[in-house]
C-alpha cells in the first residue's frame, strides 16, 4: 500500500477539461487526430461497443470523449441542433492547423484573420458538430491598444 499522497488533480490534467458528448466518439477520436494531431490517452467501451470514457490529448491538454446515451439525457450539438459552447485553442501555426481540420473534414465557419487583441484568429465546426476557434498569439498589445483597435475592426 503506498503512502504518497494523492493529487487532487492528476498528473498531467488541467483543472479545467472539456467533456464532449459525440454521436460516434470513436468516429470524433479519429477525426481529432487527424484534424488536430490528439493522441489518444484511452478508451473504454461498455458493453454494446459504445465509449463509456475516451481521453486524447491536444498540445498540453486533455479532452475527454464520451458516446451519445440519450436515454440519460446525454446528447451531442447535432441532436441538440448546435452548441453555445466554442472550444479555443492556441496552436504554433493557425493557418496550417485550420488548412488540416479543414482537410480532415471540419467546416471553416469564420477564415483566419488577424484580429484586433493581437491573435491570427479562425472558426471551426467539427464534423459532430461542436464549435472550435483556433489561434496563434502574434502580437502582444496593451488594453488600450486593443480598444483602440477593436474601432477599426469587426469582433469575432
Amino acid at each position: 500500500m503506498s503512502t504518497s499522497a494523492v493529487k487532487p488533480i492528476p498528473e498531467g490534467m488541467h483543472s479545467l477539461t472539456p467533456h464532449l458528448v459525440c454521436a460516434g466518439a470513436a468516429d470524433a477520436i479519429e477525426f481529432y487526430k487527424r484534424a488536430f494531431n490528439a493522441v489518444e490517452l484511452g478508451r473504454m467501451p461498455g458493453p454494446d461497443g459504445k465509449l463509456m470514457h475516451a481521453m486524447v490529448k491536444i498540445g498540453d491538454s486533455t479532452l475527454m470523449l464520451v458516446d451519445e446515451f440519450p436515454q440519460f439525457g446525454s446528447v451531442g450539438p447535432k441532436a441538440l441542433k448546435g452548441s453555445p459552447v466554442t472550444i479555443h485553442l492556441y496552436v504554433e501555426d493557425v493557418d496550417a492547423t485550420v488548412k488540416q481540420a479543414e482537410s480532415a473534414g471540419a467546416k471553416v465557419t469564420m477564415p483566419v484573420a488577424d484580429m484586433f487583441w493581437g491573435d491570427r484568429y479562425g472558426r471551426l465546426e467539427d464534423p459532430f458538430g461542436h464549435q472550435w476557434s483556433v489561434a496563434t498569439h502574434v502580437r502582444d498589445m496593451t488594453p488600450e491598444e486593443m480598444k483602440q483597435a477593436m474601432g477599426q475592426q469587426p469582433c469575432a
